[in-house]
């Protein structure tokens, strides 16, 4: 009688689980590991040792790795390929009965299975993002997975390391114009193959010299090859002109309005405090306009006493009245632009000047830009009410609740757009700042950022006396964008391994041709997003890359190429497109389809949409690789989360239906789902909640002498709320973070009895101290601040509070839950 074999060691695992995946055209079905580990493990490992080391099959997970394919006992092998990770993310999971399934730290992006030379020189996820780890070979396989297929992008954010190359020749592909990068191949020291277009390109002989090294006849070694992330110092030939300075322009509303907000106070002090910190160099310069029912430009040239105020009262037929002292040299007329700085809050402050000139406005910052280019920052507090651009109130207070449909989601005219796609032409991108509590028609004045390569900043409920907490987050972030990076007359191109095709992008731009996105402006504080089909199949290569070149100029004048290349394994199983799924590139792509959907179609189409991509994905997943029998709704780990966060985002203001929301709320929402990065998108649509009462030092980061408490994350639903505790709700930068303390923990925080504040004491007690290092190291995390609203348990404020709670019933949505029901009912239909 044969022997039972004892259970396998871990080791032991993990060889049978790398040998059955590198095997696996033959074994369809990954739950044949469990079958196997159920019958004789020992004989299964013997036979499948002798079968890849016979050579009968190396698959996708042993090419370019021969170490693993004599080693296959090596667990170190088995971890470095990914393998585990890709038996993890295709465990099946029942989403009816495993409710725990968020992790105790923020999900990080998954990691492709490619070798570890390769894996090292990749590009960062925080800049280069797909929606699938694993690319698809056919288009056939990828409409099979039923999962969207494209890239999110956040170009030029700030880096801590740059390597920045300063070439006279910078070294592409003479075919597709692909920058040479980490992934291409070295046939010989004197040629090397595209990894793109694969064309054969010889080595330029001044490549030949490493400028690290300083040694000759190692191209391979050079800095733009061994880095997947570059910037290149570039010539003359990427120049149409002399590079432009840096211009900033600044059109500020002081109607009767605007200066009951308090808005301009803080402006004027803003800038003021940071005027030595804007971007520039010595031919930096700056302009103001203010408006009302007229315009008013402001002389100031050196040679003046004190600033001229010229105003221009025919709005019909704006024009500029002088063009040689309206934008002047910062550094001549710093003075002047002090002074004016200084007493425009004292010009204004008495105006009964009600209306809103906003479109001749524009209009004469178009003009008084266009031999230059730069920035113009509009500040706006209300509609526009005169001259060109004149909006009419659109919305219906009585359908913010509304079930059956939402009206006026796009722009009441093309004047705004039309201004924008000139203002691209002439290198110049507009920021609208609106600040106003009342309905402003957004989603016509968006278009002239959406289309400029512009920012949208929105602060709904802005005053000086009734919400200065919003104020102070104003004065916050307008001392980030004064003084954040900037690039000017930029163009993006992405390119992609042959086969792949980009058909629609997502963002702020004008795109001038099938691949190249006009950037008047960039900032590092904007992501894009572009969705992609497979028109050839890819079954003759193992690797797809992705390069997006930002060519711009910096505020110093220098023409900057940056450099992004991404390198992701092909496959040709099914199970392989599900194990690579990305869950929040997915769920970000699709939040901006959705958008573009309920603009161009109907809200209800849009939501529709986003449950049918939940649906068609785990029905094509349980028809084709699942296998299992059991009842319940099964998803792949990999897209376990997915429900989730598509419910999450179907309750979001710029989606949800039955919940009152005001249109201009609903309207920036979706313009901050178009032009956010990743990260940030994602902690709006599913915000991080954190117990703080519990929290102490193990598992904490230890950082500058400072100890920052790691607390885990909590579902978002009021079962994971006790009576006595206090919860933080981290809902990124734009919505403010909140923090829910209950009754009797209220004095180990504060030692005061306020019902509503927005900061912090400094108390000498761990629990506040453990706390203050918390919320610094996440404000540290992001660009931008974030508000903080503390409300006790008993404040009528805590209702944002539970608002947050996506996994809960709401009067006109489903529980998780409920929703998951809803899933396995459509999957059955």
């Amino acid at each position: 009688m044969a022997m039972t074999p004892p259970p396998p060691t871990a080791d032991v695992l993990v060889q049978l689980t790398w040998l059955c995946m590198a095997i696996r055209e033959y074994i369809f079905d990954i739950n044949w590991v469990v079958r196997a580990l159920n019958a004789d493990w020992l004989t299964a490992l013997v036979y499948l040792s002798d079968t890849v080391r016979g050579g009968v099959v190396y698959g996708q997970y042993t090419k370019g790795c021969s170490y693993a394919r004599r080693n296959p006992e090596c667990l170190d092998t088995a971890l470095s390929c990914g393998i585990l990770l890709e038996v993890e993310a295709l465990r099946p999971v029942n989403l009816l009965q495993e409710r725990n399934l968020l992790p105790h730290r923020p999900l990080d992006a998954p990691e492709p299975n490619l070798n570890a030379d390769l894996k090292k020189a990749n590009c960062s996820p925080d800049t280069f993002r797909c929606t699938l780890t694993n690319i698809p070979q056919t288009q056939a396989l990828l409409n099979k997975a039923r999962l969207p297929l494209g890239l999110l992008l956040h170009p030029f954010r700030d880096l801590a390391q740059l390597p920045v190359i300063t070439s006279s020749t910078i070294v592409r592909c003479r075919s597709c114009r692909t920058y040479i990068n980490p992934f291409v191949s070295f046939l010989d020291q004197r040629r090397w193959k595209c990894n793109l277009c694969y064309r054969v390109n010889d080595v330029p002989d001044e490549f030949m010299y490493n400028p690290v090294t300083r040694s000759y006849g190692e191209p391979h070694k050079r800095p733009e090859v061994q880095n997947s992330t570059v910037e290149f110092i570039a010539s003359s030939d990427y120049m149409l002109r002399p590079p432009q300075p840096a211009v900033y322009l600044f059109v500020l509303d002081v109607s009767h309005n605007a200066m009951d907000a308090g808005y301009l106070d803080v402006f004027c002090q803003t800038l003021l405090e940071n005027l030595d910190k804007i971007p520039g160099d010595t031919r930096t310069r700056v302009g103001f306009i203010t408006f009302n029912s007229t315009i008013h430009f402001y002389n100031l040239h050196e040679s003046l006493s004190q600033p001229q105020m010229l105003v221009v009262s025919d709005i019909d037929d704006i024009f500029i009245p002088t063009h040689d002292s309206l934008l002047v040299n910062l550094k001549e007329s710093r003075e002047l632009v002090r002074v004016l700085l200084t007493s425009l809050p004292a010009m204004f402050s008495q105006t009964r000047e009600t209306h809103s000139a906003l479109g001749p406005a524009l209009q004469a910052a178009y003009k008084l830009m266009t031999s230059t280019g730069g920035r113009v920052s509009v500040f706006q507090t209300q509609l526009p009410t005169l001259g060109a651009g004149l909006l009419q109130s659109r919305e219906d207070p009585n359908q913010r609740s509304s079930t059956k449909g939402v009206q006026h989601l796009g722009p009441a005219t093309d004047f705004y757009k039309k201004l924008a796609l000139d203002c691209s032409g002439q290198q110049i991108a507009v920021d609208l700042f609106l600040l106003s509590s009342q309905y402003s028609d957004l989603a016509s004045l968006a278009c002239v950022s959406k289309y400029s390569a512009g920012s949208i900043f929105y602060y709904p409920s802005l005053h000086h006396v009734h919400n200065p907490a919003q104020l102070d987050k104003f004065q916050k972030d307008l001392e980030r964008y004064l003084t954040r990076k900037i690039g000017f007359e930029a163009v993006m191109r992405i390119r992609c391994t042959k086969g792949l095709s980009i058909h629609t992008f997502h963002g702020n731009f004008f795109v001038r041709s099938t691949d190249l996105l006009s950037l008047a402006n960039v900032n590092p504080d904007s992501g894009f997003a572009v969705q992609m089909s497979i028109e050839e199949s890819m079954a003759d290569t193992s690797l797809a890359c992705f390069q997006a070149a930002l060519l711009y100029t910096s505020s110093k004048g220098k023409r900057r190429i940056r450099v992004h290349t991404l390198c992701l394994p092909v496959v040709s199983q099914l199970s392989d497109v599900y194990a690579g799924a990305d869950v929040q590139a997915i769920t970000c792509l699709l939040a901006n389809m959705a958008i573009d959907r309920s603009i161009s179609s109907s809200l209800s189409d849009a939501r529709d949409a986003l449950v049918n991509a939940v649906v068609d994905s785990l029905s094509a997943y349980k028809n084709t690789v699942s296998n299992l029998q059991q009842s319940g709704l099964i998803a792949p780990a990999a897209l376990c989360l997915f429900p989730l966060y598509v419910l999450a985002l179907l309750k979001q203001k710029a989606l949800r239906t039955g919940t009152s929301t005001k249109l201009d709320e609903r309207v920036f929402a979706m313009c901050e789902f178009k032009s956010q990065p990743l990260q940030q998108i994602m902690r709006t649509v599913h915000p991080d909640l954190y117990r703080l009462d519990t929290m102490s030092d193990q598992g904490a980061l230890h950082l500058n002498d400072c100890i920052v408490p790691q607390p885990h994350l909590l579902h978002l639903t009021a079962e994971k709320l006790t009576r006595e505790g206090a919860f933080l709700m981290d809902c990124g930068s734009v919505s403010p973070a909140m923090l829910l303390v209950k009754t009797k923990l209220w004095v180990f925080f504060f030692f005061v009895s306020y019902e509503y504040q927005t900061q912090i004491p400094e108390l000498e007690t761990p629990l506040s101290e453990r706390l203050r290092a918390l919320l610094a190291w996440l404000q540290d995390s992001r660009t931008f601040s974030s508000t903080l609203h503390v409300v006790k348990d008993d404040a009528s404020a805590k209702t944002s509070f539970f608002q947050h709670l996506v996994e809960d019933r709401s009067e006109s949505a489903f529980s998780y839950y409920e929703f998951l029901l809803h899933i396995q009912q459509q999957m059955s239909k």
